[in-house]
């Protein structure tokens, strides 16, 4: 009976030893080092993909970013907005980024051209305080007009809508369906041009001199720049572009090669006119 009871208390005190003991888990160290690896894989991947787009120095001016947004596949998808709402007319849609395809605006051509209603709007060229610009294709033919809108947020130019829609016409002679003649009719054109016609150039003999001359129609024909009849590029500044304008400025700016033409025209007897000619070209 004595080794009995010996035995029940020498097993308590082996039991009570064997409570005490810590618990081994034989994996707990690969799993801190996996935990680790871990935590080090997302920190990275929050470094690399930032919630918000870092500014560049081309964000400074719109003409600049405008070009490396559509030249740089990388950055452009970096600057679009996505989903992007895609509006034509009434229907509404939003495109993925595995949708989008690369956009490259005007950059495959050797000019785009600007439209203004004022001589005073083609300041806000080169503007840097600008936070709201849309570039704008109008087609000439389908009287269609796709817009895109940039807006800067926190100093870096996003995309964030494209619109289609058609452009509305009033009574009077539509400026795009005019220009649309004017570009590839010469009869038209020749009946369409002030005589004689202003006209404005470098001065050959001094780079930073300008001439102001005049131009009959045989000279016009001898100067004019080739002119964009199926699509007009244009950018939006902030400068209005009234329907009701009567009078309508198009510049063709080069892209990288000089070219710098600048055509004015005004509305006369309900009918548009070129009176103007500027040619200062590099």
């Amino acid at each position: 009976m004595k080794k009995l009871i010996a035995g029940v208390i020498l097993l308590g005190i082996l039991s009570s030893c064997g409570n005490k003991k810590a618990k081994i888990d034989p994996f707990a160290s690969i799993t801190k080092e996996v935990d680790s690896i871990r935590y080090k894989t997302d920190s990275i991947h929050q470094e690399e993909l930032p919630e918000e787009p870092q500014p560049i120095q081309a964000d400074e001016s719109f003409d600049d970013f405008i070009y490396n947004f559509a030249s740089d596949d990388v950055l452009q998808r970096q600057r679009v907005k996505f989903p992007l709402p895609y509006y034509n007319g009434d229907k509404k849609l939003n495109i993925d980024e595995h949708r989008w395809k690369h956009d490259d605006l005007f950059t495959k051509q050797h000019y785009y051209t600007l439209l203004f209603d004022k001589e005073e709007d083609m300041d806000l060229v080169g503007d840097t305080t600008l936070t709201s610009v849309q570039v704008e294709w109008i087609f000439v033919k389908t009287r269609m007009m796709k817009k895109y809108y940039f807006e800067r947020i926190k100093g870096a130019w996003m995309l964030e809508a494209i619109n289609l829609r058609p452009i509305g016409q009033d009574d009077d002679e539509d400026f795009v369906e005019f220009f649309g003649r004017f570009a590839v009719d010469s009869l038209f054109q020749s009946q369409r041009i002030r005589e004689p016609l202003i006209f404005v150039t470098s001065d050959p003999d001094d780079d930073f001199s300008i001439l102001e001359t005049t131009l009959d129609r045989d000279q016009w024909f001898a100067f004019k720049p080739e002119l964009p009849s199926e699509r007009l590029s244009n950018i939006n500044y902030g400068q209005r572009n009234d329907d009701n304008s009567t009078t309508k400025i198009l510049a063709l700016k080069g892209i990288g090669n000089g070219f710098s033409n600048i055509l004015y025209f005004r509305r006369k007897a309900g009918g548009w006119e070129l009176y103007k000619f500027e040619d200062t070209s590099i």
